[in-house]
Order: structure tokens, then sequence, then C-alpha cells
């Protein structure tokens, strides 16, 4: 964005500005508007169709709106059922006649007016189920019985039956081993606490009701008899971090406790509820357990440790002693629920003889008929038989409607097959081929919210297939029974999730590219995690476009590592194309508009996203009813009835024309960091590299989170009435993290499988290149970070051998799995002993000490990286921003794209105040030219310099604006210097005296113009048609202009929230973001000038106002429920000065 010197009295003085002219006679080989086709660079939205509510007029005006402002297509999606009474008549469900006919309907009137629709798996967003996916053909998981028995006798009797969903169990495996391996502590406790509560229900098995409190307290189990623990389970209802981290006290007498343990959570998702968590700790003996909730000391939260960002209280259901050891927190290590935690050997010291042997593990498959019945001659001591089997996990796509069913297997590709074709494929079928082929453009896997499975009719042989073993020799472990031992069990349940993984990526994903495919569509999704075990990035290689999610105002729910899975997965696997699901909020607020957006936007921008799915416009069946119907108050409210719709086509301009270009190209990152092998896993945050690269995040971010992480006070924040951790992970918080440095991640197949070394640097066939690979330290998503696959491990050797720079914390010490036997963990550990031994080249720069080892062409540098930049491992700043002083500046984010010879650098203030800053790109030889996409204004940079194979820019940024840096064109000229990079301007006039405003009646205006002596707020004028006011309004007044000057600029002081400038007859341009300044040149004329300036307000006041009116006088309705309290009415319309600014053309 570019700055203006206003003259006031005389004086020169800094204003922004914007121009919406183009200077055309500047060379370029860029059509900035046309580079690529429609559906490519112009944004789509998500379409909802709430409660069976719709009406073909509705659908006609919602795709001419969609039209109007320049929205490429629609992602249709039907969401819940009718509701009691029907919002709407006729109400239409879902998978009746009249549905099918109105979809046909919607994608005529879409063909006719060149709008692409897009189609989600299923009814509703998530996703992928329906009423036709029976229990046999739906999400499986393993459940069990256990029954303990004397032996020495002959045992005839039924095994009680496993869980089973809708009467739908098979049996997988029976066995008996010993009792020793399952002591219980058999006596029930008596069950006290300080809060008074009655909380004895806490030791029923199976109890349903929850203990809770929000302040600190105890739970005390009271035992005649000491008893022998070895694992704690705690059982919750919902989720609830507070119930993982309790202290564990202990004593023989009930009065002197003494503390043996706090229980550390596993690292979990938003939808961790299935299961409870089962800890293992250290043996303990003692009469007296107590349980103390203590909320001092807790994180403060994020993606991976969802239930900690809420405000902290205590809610459980459950409290179990066990006697035998259990796998530590084995719930999430066996695939059942997205969860990660460390091994159990970091938590406890389990002798390898502590497992069930394997000679001890008896079948008794033979001696068990089908209906369960047992008979069994049982040899002497006492035994327990585990009766192990699957049934459905039971879930189904919840915000559905008529189309509600079981979600689909996703290990069988006959199930898949059948979930396409009972959906998408009906709607091929209903469209007919051809205009299914001309409109029906995307299919498309949505957030995923139907938990994890890990098992199905399929599984064990597919296992069996890829790890070389048969699951039913340790199938135990997946019950919490150590096998062997525990890193022998732990090694099988890593097998197991590894399987899980595999069978996602080549049963769902695999057999829906190519269903899709066959018909001619295009494949987009979203992110698997944080709920499906397996790798969070490795599914994208699979679909066209990759999608992530940012939310508004809304850090409970806003997903940085949706963005970063999304984008690392787009640049390593070759897509040039990576899409966000923008602006999704958990509280419509009814203020949102472009210029308060654009922030976050454009932070996204510099992310990596470079295509906008707007979240949400849904469809108002009502043509009468303003604003009408919402996602329950959920989401932007960007469709037809926004009022400052039609206006907002300049803000879609504005992200048409800004993909288009960050689209272009291949992205430009420096550096590589692996995720690590650990399952599930993601992309990396940036948080988690702040211990292995300290150095290049520099001192202050150090010490911001030594705060964030003591997290002390535990202090809330609250945001649109929503109250969360304030020290969680936040995105605005981590601009241009590495200071200058851009990375992506790299998970184990792209590492594997697609890594090459070429000129000292890693390539990727998709055209991506990183000079620096990091394996991060230890950081929460990967505790086990020293185990290593030799195969990795061996790749990481070639790397370096052939050149690669490679930064490492530590070696690796152990491999994962079953499959890797004595003889490759032997191998591993000589490997890594070559690469670690012998010396290391040690010196100190500026203090720091660096450790770097040649090995052939490359290097391996000991980690923590102490540096401030990769400087000396010959890696300079991409991209270096530093204030007038010198020092830093901060709070700027890029993004960097080459294609071909072009250098394409995209840059974001992300601070509501001005920045003039020097910005030092790592490009020299090459003439930079300005890009503004707010204006399509291209233009010179005048003022530049080589320096050291650089290129500096002097730069000034108005509030939260953005600027493109392009540079191609050659030159050999090494400093260029014709004048200043922003304009000077003078004030000319200002336009003084009353205005007509006239307001639209229809939205409760007044029905006669109203006269504005001086420009003031609507929010604050006597008329409550006018104070209350939400809509457009159309300032007019004729004007005197003397004709002299050239280059003139209308300029705004104040606007809420959106004007059109119309200047006799002849549209300027839309101001919505700052400096709202226009080139109203060729309008002026000589004499007398008729001006109109139409100004769009939001909802806000006008809903805000209503709610002092009975219901029959309102203006408005909507189906949002109204939360909008005691807040005071807005701003609105113009409200400072209009004025005529001059340029100086001698600049």
């Amino acid at each position: 964005m570019i700055l203006v010197l206003r003259l006031v009295m005389g004086v020169f003085f800094v204003v922004p500005f914007i121009s919406l002219g183009q200077q055309k006679d500047l060379p370029s080989n860029m059509e900035f508007t046309q580079a690529h086709g429609y559906d490519e660079s112009n944004p789509w939205m998500f379409w909802y169709w709430m409660h069976a509510s719709f009406s073909r007029e509705a659908i006609t005006a919602d795709l001419h709106a969609m039209k109007e402002v320049g929205i490429a297509g629609a992602y249709l999606a039907p969401i819940k059922g009718k509701t009691d009474p029907p919002l709407f008549e006729p109400a239409i469900e879902t998978m009746s006649a009249e549905w099918w006919e109105i979809l046909r309907y919607t994608m005529e009137e879409a063909d006719r007016l060149g709008i692409k629709i897009a189609l989600l798996p299923n009814d509703g967003f998530a996703t992928a189920g329906g009423p036709w996916i029976s229990p046999e053909l739906s999400m499986q998981k393993v459940v069990w019985t256990d029954t303990t028995i004397a032996g020495e006798q002959r045992v005839a009797f039924r095994l009680p039956m496993p869980e089973a969903y809708e009467d739908y169990y098979e049996d997988i495996a029976v066995y008996a081993f010993p009792s020793k391996y399952n002591r219980r502590v058999r006596e029930v406790p008596h069950v006290t606490t300080n809060t008074g509560a009655d909380a004895q229900f806490l030791a029923v098995a199976d109890n349903q009701k929850n203990f809770s409190s929000g302040e600190p307290c105890w739970i005390q189990y009271s035992y005649r008899e000491e008893v022998f623990c070895r694992a704690i389970k705690i059982d919750i209802q919902g989720f609830n971090y507070q119930a993982g981290r309790l202290i564990v006290q202990v004593s023989n007498d009930g009065e002197t406790f003494r503390e043996v343990t706090r229980l550390v959570p596993p690292r979990a998702g938003w939808l961790d509820w299935d299961v409870g968590v089962t800890h293992a700790i250290e043996p303990i003996q003692a009469k007296y357990f107590r349980f103390v909730y203590d909320p001092i000391g807790s994180e403060p939260g994020g993606e991976d440790l969802d239930a900690a960002k809420w405000k902290p209280s205590l809610k459980l259901s459950g409290i179990t002693l066990l006697s035998s050891p259990r796998i530590h927190q084995f719930e999430g290590k066996s695939g059942m629920v997205w969860r990660i935690s460390e091994p159990t050997g970091n938590i406890t010291q389990i002798t390898e003889e502590k497992g069930i042997a394997q000679q001890d593990l008896i079948d008794l498959r033979p001696y068990m008929q089908a209906d369960g019945e047992l008979a069994w001659d049982a040899p002497a001591g006492e035994w327990t038989v585990l009766r192990m089997g699957h049934t459905s996990t039971g879930h189904k796509n919840e915000t559905a409607g008529a189309g509600k069913g079981l979600e689909c297997d996703k290990f069988n590709p006959e199930a898949v097959r059948l979930q396409f074709n009972g959906w998408f494929n009906k709607a091929v079928e209903i469209a007919g081929p051809e205009l299914a082929a001309r409109v029906l453009k995307i299919f498309h896997v949505d957030s995923w919210e139907c938990g994890s499975q890990n098992w199905s009719p399929v599984f064990k042989e597919e296992f069996k297939k890829k790890r070389g073993y048969d699951p039913v020799h340790y199938l135990p472990a997946m019950a919490g029974y150590p096998v062997e031992s525990m890193d022998t069990s732990e090694r099988f349940l890593y097998d197991v999730r590894k399987t899980i993984a595999e069978l996602i990526n080549d049963q769902f994903f695999d057999t829906l590219a190519d269903l899709v495919r066959e018909k001619g569509a295009v494949f987009t999704a979203e992110t698997t995690a944080p709920v499906m075990v397996t790798d969070g990035m490795e599914h994208f290689k699979k679909v066209d476009i990759p999608m992530g999610e940012f939310w508004l105002r809304s850090p409970s729910h806003d997903k940085l590592n949706d963005i970063l899975d999304a984008t690392s997965a787009a640049h390593v696997y070759g897509k040039s194309v990576v899409q966000a699901e923008a602006f999704t909020q958990i509280r419509m607020q009814w203020d949102e508009h472009p210029g308060n957006l654009k922030t976050l936007q454009d932070r996204n921008y510099a992310l990596g996203i470079n295509k906008l799915v707007y979240h949400v416009y849904v469809h108002n069946p009502w043509m009468d009813r303003k604003p009408g119907m919402t996602l329950d108050g959920i989401g932007l409210y960007f469709q037809r009835d926004q009022t400052w719709w039609r206006q907002g086509k300049a803000w879609v301009d504005y992200a048409a024309r800004s993909q288009c270009l960050l689209q272009e190209g291949v992205p430009v990152a420096d550096i590589a960091v692996f995720t690590g092998e650990e399952l599930p896993r993601r992309a990396v945050l940036p948080d988690r590299l702040v211990e292995t690269l300290p150095g290049v995040f520099g001192e202050e971010r150090l010490e911001q989170e030594q705060i964030r992480l003591a997290n002390e006070a535990l202090p809330m924040q609250k945001i649109a009435g929503v109250t969360t951790s304030a020290h969680m992970v936040q995105p605005e918080h981590w601009v241009n993290p590495l200071n200058g440095y851009a990375y992506d991640s790299f998970n184990p197949d792209v590492l594997l499988n697609l890594a090459e070394v070429r000129d000292g640097q890693i390539v990727l066939p998709g055209g991506a290149a990183y000079k620096i690979l990091v394996f991060p330290a230890k950081h929460a998503m990967q505790p086990n970070y020293q185990a290593m696959s030799l195969a990795v491990l061996q790749k990481l050797w070639n790397l370096v051998y052939k050149g690669a720079t490679v930064v490492i914390a530590d070696k690796p010490k152990t491999t994962l799995g079953l499959q890797a036997n004595l003889k490759e963990e032997k191998e591993l550990r000589q490997l890594a002993q070559q690469l670690w031994e012998g010396p290391f080249e040690e010196v100190i720069i500026d203090g720091q000490l660096l450790s770097v080892k040649k090995i052939g062409k490359g290097r391996l540098v000991k980690a923590p990286y102490l540096l401030h930049t990769f400087d000396q491992l010959g890696v300079p700043q991409d991209v270096i921003f530093t204030k007038k002083d010198g020092t830093s500046a901060y709070n700027l984010g890029y993004n960097h794209r080459k294609a071909g010879a072009k250098e394409i650098y995209f840059l974001t203030n992300q601070l509501a105040e001005e920045r003039e800053v020097m910005v030092s790109l790592r490009v020299a030889g090459k003439v930079p030219v300005f890009f503004d996409a707010v204006n399509n204004e291209k233009k010179p940079v005048k003022q530049w310099k080589f320096n050291k194979g650089r290129t500096e820019i002097p730069v000034r940024l108005a509030a939260n604006a953005s600027l493109f840096i392009l540079l191609e064109e050659p030159t050999d000229t090494e400093t260029h210097h014709e004048g200043l990079n922003w304009e000077i301007f003078k004030e000319h006039s200002a336009i003084d005296g009353p205005w007509q405003v006239q307001f639209d009646p229809d939205f409760g205006g007044p029905d006669k113009p109203v006269i504005f002596e001086k420009l003031l707020d609507w929010s604050k004028h006597e008329n409550p048609a006018v104070r209350y006011y939400s809509g457009s309004a159309t300032y007019s007044k004729t004007f005197q202009w003397d004709g002299k000057a050239s280059n003139v600029w209308l300029k705004l002081e104040e606007l809420a929230n959106i004007a059109t400038v119309k200047i006799n007859g002849k549209n300027c341009g839309t101001l919505w973001t700052a400096p709202y300044s226009v080139n109203v040149t060729t309008a002026l004329k000589e004499g007398d000038n008729e001006i109109e300036i139409i100004v769009s307000n939001t909802w806000a006041n006008r809903i805000i106002g209503d709610q002092s009116v009975s219901e029959d006088k309102r203006i408005t309705h909507t189906t949002a429920p109204y939360r909008l309290g005691d807040q005071p009415l807005l701003k609105a319309g113009l409200i400072g000065r209009v004025i005529f600014l001059i340029e100086d053309m001698n600049n």
C-alpha cells in the first residue's frame, strides 16, 4: 500500500493513499486479472442449505448474487433436517424426490449463470456417511470383555459379549492367560471428597454421571486393606484436561499423605470423548488414594491439547485402580482416538517379564461357539478370558438431515464406493452426464468429524500384508495388556497406527480419487487431523487441491496447524493451489466487513494460502426477511442479504488478483522440518521449533515463550463472548516466525520417496527446493523423538553425503515397530554412531557455539542452533525488514514464489498503523515493480539499490496494507533513484456544507432524505431511524471544481464501513480498506459537479435497535441467536471530512 504526503497550511505530512488507476505503459508480461482461469484465482464459498428450507426463487437469487460479485463456485451442503414446526414451508427433506429435483434445478441455474458447484461425500458437511451404510460397512473399533475363572476344571458358560452397536458384533479372537497379568483391586473403595458432594458413583463400573468442580478439590478412595496399584484409569464424559493431570497422593493412616505422581494427559484433539485414559504409574501400595485437582501449572492449550484451551474445571465420571501393568495411555496408541503419549518406558520402569508371555497366551477360538458359548478344560490356576471383537464406532454424519447415517468404513473400498454412489454419483445421475460435466466440478471431503477407527473386516489381512505378521498374536495390547514386554507392545501398537494411516490413504482417499476422476471432477479435501489417527499431510498427495481452514475471532477454534498441514503438503507434493475455508467464526458479531477481515486474510496469504473459500453463504429461502437464515449464528455472514454485499465485490476482486499471483510458479522456502515418525503426526508448528532454533527466533521470542508456557495465574481472554486461555498459541503472534526464513514440513513419505539432493539443496519433483533440513528436538507431538526407522536414518545419511545440510538435535537410539528386527536395530545404532562419532568443527560466532561436521559433500549441524541467521551455513535471509533506525521490524509477513525468471514477493503489514520500512530481498539484478492488488495498480519502484546480492527497497505501508513486489526484467543498474516510492500530495479543497443523505425505508431508514449539516456518525443521530440504521445510504451534493488540477484524488477521512464514489455519474471505485482514497481525475469537470457516495455499514446497529421494540415492529428477522448483549452501537457512515488531494508530479 502506498502512502501520501498531504499539505495542510503549507506543511506536508503522511496520510495513507490508494489508487484505482492503472499505469498502462509499464513493461510487463503479466495480465493481472487473466493470468489464470476463472476458477483457479477467483474465490469460492461454502453454500449451506439449512433445515430443509429452500426455495427456487431464492436459489436463483443466491446464484445471481454470487455471479454479481465474482464468486466462481459454491460448495453446496444441506445442513440438518427440518425443524418442528418447519422454519419454511414446504420443507424439503434431503433424499426425497423433491430434493433431487431442486438439486437439478440448482445445477441448471448455476450452468446458466456460469457458477460451478462442489458437493461433499454426504448430506451435511462431515464426513462420509449415510443411511445406506450398515453397521457391517461402518467405521469399526476393537472392543473386549474379560472374565476371571478358576482353573483345573471344565469351564462351560457363555462369555459376555463386548459392546455391540445396533446388535452388530464380530469376534476377532478369544484368549486365556494367567490372571497374574490381570490382577484387580477387587474391593470397592469408599469415595469421599472435600467438596461435600456424594462421589461414590465414581467407583461404579460404567457410570455415566459426572463429578464436577470449578475449584481445587480432592477425591479420596479409602480401602480397608492396602491395595497395590500399577495403573489408573480416568473415565470422562466429553473431554476434560484437568481430569488427566490429577495429583496422586497416598497414605496408610488417612491423615498424612505424600505425593507419588502427577498424571500427564495425552496430547489430544477437539473430538476426544470416545474413551477414557489409562495412566501407567510406578508401583504403589497404600490404603488411601487421594486424587487432587489443582489447576496451577496447567498448560495454555493448543490444537493438540484442545481441552486445555478452556477455563479450568474438573469433570470426570470414574476412577479405577489397576493392580497389573497397563500400556500407558493405550487408548490412543491403539488408534481408537487421536492422541499422542509418552512411551510407557518413559513413565514407569517396567521389566521385560511383566508382559503376557506368548506361551501363556492360549487361543480359545477352537473352544467357543459362534454364540459365545465356551467349553474348555482350564488348567490349574486363576485365568482371565479375554474376548476381543469389533463393532461399529457409531459415528454418523451428524450435521445431516434425512441423509444421516453411519460413517462408512474408511478401510474398506466396498464401503467407500457405496458411499460415493449414494450421494455424489446420485447427483451426477440426476443431473445427467452433460450438465454434471459442466457444473459439478468438485468433490470435497470436509472437516474430519467422525472420530478414528482401528479395525475393519479387512484390517487383519491388510495388516498381515503390510507388516508381515499376524496382529492376532499381539491383539491384547490393543486392550492395554502388555504382551511379551512393554517395548514389544509399544512397537506392535505403532504398527497398528502405521497400518491405520496407510489404509486411510490407500483405501479411502485413493478409492475416492479414482471415482472422482472417473467423473471428470476435481478432488479437494481438508485435513484429517486432529481426529483421525494418521499422517495429517500425506492424504493431500491423493487430492488435487489441499484445503486448510482459519477462523475469525475464535481462538478456541482457530486452526493454524490445519493451514500448515495444507500449505506444506501443497508445496511438497507439487500442488499449485492450496485453499482455505476462510473466516469461520464461533459467534457471529454482525460487525464484519472487508476492512476488518483483510489483515487475517493477508496473514494466511503469507502462510501460503492462495485461494479462499468463504465460510459461509447460508441460503436464505425468504425473499422478504433479512438477514434471514444463518448457520445458527456461526461463520461469516457473507450472502446476498449482507448490507454491503454488492460493494463487497471490490474485496472479492482483491482476493482474485492476489490469488492469481500467489498461484504462479513454485513456493520459495529455505527450511524443511521433519515431522518425525510418530503417529498421528502433523506439520510442525513454529512454537515446536523454538528449542531447536533458538537463535533464529531471537531472545525476545524466547522470553515470550517462557512466559507463555509458564502460564502463571492461568490468564483467560474473552473474545466474542467465549472465554479461553490467553496463552495458547495464536497465529497473530507468530507472523514471520523465523525472521526471514520460510519453512515447510516433510513427512516420512516425502523424505523417503521424493527428496533428492541437487547443487546442495534438497529438491522435490514438484519444484520446491530447500537449503536446510531440520530434525527438531523433542516436542509435544514427538515425545519419542529418538526413535527412528532405519530407512529414515539411511536417507538422512544419503542426503548429507550427497551435499545436504542437516540440523539435528540428537542421534536416534532405537527403531520403530515390530518389523524392525535385531539386525535393523543394530544397523541403526551403528549408522547413528558413524554420523555422530569423530570431531565436529566447533567455532564461536558472536559468542555462540556452532558445531558442524562434514560428511561427504554435506554437513551435519548440532542443535540447538544458536546463531541469529543461517548466514554461516551459506543461507542468508530471504527477506529482511528493518526500521529507519536499523532495528528489526516485526509484524510483517511475506510470501515468496518463483515463476521462471520472475520473483513474486507478497508483503503484509499486520499492524493497524502505517509503517516505513526498508525491505531487503535476496534477489539482485532485476528491476523491482510494485503491484497493489487492492486497486489493481502496477507502478515502478523509483528508489532501490543492489547490495551484496540483495535488493533494498524503501517501502511505506498503510495500516494493515499489503503489497506485491515483482522482479523479472534484468538490469545492470546497481542503484536507482528517481524520487520516493510513495506519492506526495497536498490538500486542494474539501467538500464542505450540508449533504443530502437518502436512507432506504425498506431497511428502516427515513422515507425522505435527511440533511446532514456536517458529516457525523449515524449512531449519534437524534433520529432513531438513522441511529439504528443498517444498510446503504447515498450521500449527494453539488460542488464546484475549478478545472485547473490534474491527478486529483478524493479522500474520506473516516468511514464506517464501505463506500462507493460516483462523480457526474461515473463510478470511481469502492473504498473498503485504509487509506480510503480514490483517483477521480477523469470524472471531474470544470464548474458544477455532482457527487454521490454510497455508504454501507453492518447489521449490528439495526439488530441491537430491534431488541428494544416488539417483534412485529422489527426490521430484522434472523435465525441467529442474539448475542450482542449490551454492546454499544457501532460507528456508521461518513464521519470525517471529504477532501480533494493533488498529487505532486515532480516527485
